[in-house]
């Protein structure tokens, strides 16, 4: 059990986990890009070159709201 504690209830101890991505070609969790979406001329994202950071979820077991952070990068 971890000391973070929920910026909206004020509950300490919050639950561990992430966020899926289930895209295809994905890697199976959700990763953070700096700076503004830009569209390529398909219509995905443009990632070339920016670093991807990989998004740690931890819920509320009170209230259920979700902090997030993107502290690993991938």
């Amino acid at each position: 059990m971890n000391t973070f504690k929920c910026t909206q209830c004020d509950t300490v101890g919050l639950t561990d986990g992430f966020i899926e991505d289930a895209g295809e070609h994905s890697r199976g969790y959700a990763r953070w890009i700096e700076g503004a979406l830009e569209r390529g001329v398909f219509g995905g994202a443009k990632r070339m070159g920016r670093p991807r950071w990989q998004i740690e979820a931890y819920r509320c077991p009170k209230c259920g709201h979700l902090e997030l952070f993107a502290s690993n990068q991938v």
